[in-house]
């Protein structure tokens, strides 16, 4: 009996994560990771500016955004293309990767050698409490952005989802900070990724400390948290997007 029961619990758990995820965009989010070749970040860069962001947008990819770590000794550029479907994102690279043109001006970026060293992506689908991506995130004054990814104890993150949507997005604009967008990933049940922006790494800092202290937080917390923690790990990084981001 108790293996039924747990069985049980088990598979409403997994029923209400399916659910929690379920009401998104429709849209399918993939965030790439590269590591620049030493002193070859610059280049890298460059080549996105002048080509392989149009050549995405051409060939039907979403650039959402771009940015470099403020703190960034591994030469990181990170970014964040949308697509329609899965089917729409692998017709999309493979109609980029045997472009002749794209080829063309790969090559000659890399007469003096290769530009990047490795690549990492991750599939996402955005909450369904997720600020949509829009043009009137291009600030007009300069700001730090940050991603935060939140990675949650076993059967967890309906309840960080919950929390997420119900209390800290409100609490997280009260003290000054702004929502960019959230995400899950496509392949685990255990991860929140998502940006926020703020004037500067010391305003992210007192943000943070002002909403540490806030008592409807405190209590939104302790509520979630009855039946054990929630959050295993929270990393975080601070980004400056590039001049040719859609949101900077």
């Amino acid at each position: 009996m108790k293996s039924i029961k747990k069985y049980t619990l088990s598979l409403v758990l997994l029923l209400a994560c399916n659910l929690c995820q379920a009401s998104t965009d429709g849209r399918v989010y993939e965030m790439r990771t590269y590591y620049a070749e030493p002193g070859k970040l610059d280049a890298l860069v460059a080549r996105f500016r002048d080509h392989t962001a149009a050549f995405f947008k051409q060939f039907g990819m979403t650039n959402v955004g771009y940015w470099i770590p403020a703190n960034n000794p591994d030469n990181k550029l990170i970014y964040i293309l949308s697509y329609p479907s899965q089917k729409a994102r692998e017709a999309a690279w493979k109609t980029f990767a045997d472009n002749p043109e794209r080829i063309r001006v790969f090559e000659a970026s890399e007469k003096n050698g290769k530009l990047v060293a490795k690549i990492e992506q991750i599939f996402m689908q955005t909450t369904d409490f997720s600020y949509r991506v829009k043009k009137k995130n291009v600030g007009k004054q300069p700001r730090v952005f940050e991603m935060r990814t939140y990675k949650t104890l076993p059967n967890k993150l309906p309840d960080l989802l919950s929390r997420f949507r119900n209390h800290t997005t409100r609490l997280l604009e009260k003290h000054g900070m702004t929502n960019i967008a959230y995400w899950v990933p496509t392949d685990r049940n255990d991860e929140l990724i998502y940006i926020l922006s703020h004037k500067d790494e010391a305003a992210a800092k007192a943000s943070f400390a002002a909403f540490g202290k806030d008592p409807d937080w405190i209590a939104a917390r302790n509520a979630s948290e009855t039946n054990g923690k929630i959050v295993e790990k929270i990393e975080s990084v601070f980004m400056n997007a590039t001049d040719f981001s859609l949101i900077r």
